[in-house]
């Protein structure tokens, strides 16, 4: 399988259908850490910043291309990029579970998010076993009792899939550093998806998906993110670096 590098991190041009084959196999013979993580120019942009997050980043499992600008630089760059945001890969995933009827967990996101959630999915997927809970309340501090009671939990549920709703790059950062508690398990940071998947905030309409420009949408309608694009005009200041460096 073809690799690519984009600003130092290894991506494989893997589309949807291996990524799911890759997590059926691991499914089936679970061993070690399985860590899935989204790359979006945000995203890319840390890595540039934080070594730990870089680190973490490069040595995941399954990286997914999240994010129009993304792809856009592979093309810029002569990379082979399949698009498959972190939102859409969840619903996968979910459904993927509940025709193996496996158990997940659904850990963050705002007070009672990950409960009403999973009690939604439980009426929609009564076959499958979903768990949701809070965990901790600020994940850049995160208590010592909370992450205590989070480890049980996983310990007495054993799930064979955790989300995480944290926001990047803590949310990446807290499951690379308590990998042991999570072997055995696909785990995936998930940012803001369990909003949209609630129906808390409305998802960008399908044309806006379909040119990706979601991030647009989300910018009019959550006008605080103005600062997090900031960091877009970093990544396409690295983005043509490598570009004029290879050139």
């Amino acid at each position: 399988m073809k690799s690519n590098k984009l600003l130092g991190i290894t991506i494989l041009s893997d589309n949807k259908t291996i990524i799911l084959e890759k997590i059926i196999k691991y499914i089936g013979s679970p061993k070690g850490f399985f860590h899935i993580v989204s790359l979006n120019p945000e995203n890319l942009v840390i890595t540039q910043e934080n070594e730990e997050f870089k680190k973490v980043v490069e040595t995941a499992q399954i990286k997914i291309v999240d994010g129009i600008g993304t792809v856009l630089a592979g093309r810029l760059l002569n990379l082979s990029l399949e698009r498959l945001t972190g939102v859409d890969l969840m619903d996968n995933l979910i459904n993927l579970v509940a025709n193996m009827r496996l158990r997940v967990m659904l850990i963050g996101g705002k007070p009672n998010l990950a409960l009403d959630l999973s009690k939604c999915y439980e009426d929609k997927y009564p076959e499958a076993k979903f768990l949701g809970l809070e965990g901790i309340k600020d994940i850049k501090s995160p208590k010592i009792e909370e992450e205590k009671a989070i480890f049980s939990i996983v310990t007495d549920y054993k799930p064979h899939v955790v989300f995480i709703s944290f926001g990047s790059p803590d949310q990446e950062l807290w499951l690379a550093r308590h990998s042991s508690k999570f072997s055995g398990i696909v785990v995936m940071g998930v940012g803001g998806a369990f909003d949209y998947l609630s129906g808390r905030i409305s998802r960008a309409p399908r044309l806006f998906q379909k040119i990706g420009i979601e991030w647009f949408y989300r910018l009019i309608s959550q006008p605080w993110r103005w600062k997090r694009q900031l960091r877009l005009l970093k990544f396409i200041k690295l983005v043509l670096e490598q570009k004029w460096t290879k050139n």
